[in-house]
């Protein structure tokens, strides 16, 4: 009952979907290069890897932004971290998908001081940047950050 050009239609939209679905997942995930910035003066502080290993997210400090920061290590880490050059330290794990471009679940560390906390993650500007919340016991107490995608 449909129309020759009616199918044709339906075939080339049906194309398209299949086609963009890759696209519009690939805008989903937190996996890739971040760069993170200080929260006083607004500079560049570092850039964050974050892989997905089978559904969870992890982020390893790539590399320090900071002038003069480069070598520095987490002296104020009182896990097995401690004393270990902050490029190249783990400071994001557990984060687990909770809906749709957001994760929970995990935890973040503030190689400043040396504390973990609870973390959750949020894209928004469709992927381009990623908000991480990092807190204590329950989300409203504690602190955001926005981090932007490199890649």
């Amino acid at each position: 009952m449909f129309t020759k050009f009616a199918r044709q239609a339906a075939l080339v939209v049906g194309s398209a979907l299949l086609v963009a679905c890759p696209l519009v997942q690939a805008q989903e995930t937190a996996a890739g290069l971040w760069k993170t910035f200080d929260e006083e003066t607004k500079a560049e502080k570092s850039l964050i890897r974050i892989t997905d290993n089978g559904g969870t997210l992890t982020g390893k400090v790539e590399k320090v932004l900071t002038p003069g920061r480069s070598d520095a290590k987490c002296d104020a880490c009182t896990d097995a971290r401690k004393g270990q050059p902050i490029e190249g330290l783990t400071m994001l794990t557990g984060l687990k998908a909770a809906d749709a471009g957001t994760w929970d679940g995990g935890e973040i560390l503030d190689p400043q001081n040396g504390k973990t906390y609870k973390a959750k993650a949020k894209l928004i500007e469709g992927g381009k940047k990623l908000e991480v919340r990092g807190f204590i016991g329950v989300a409203l107490i504690g602190r955001t950050q926005t981090w932007t995608r490199v890649e």
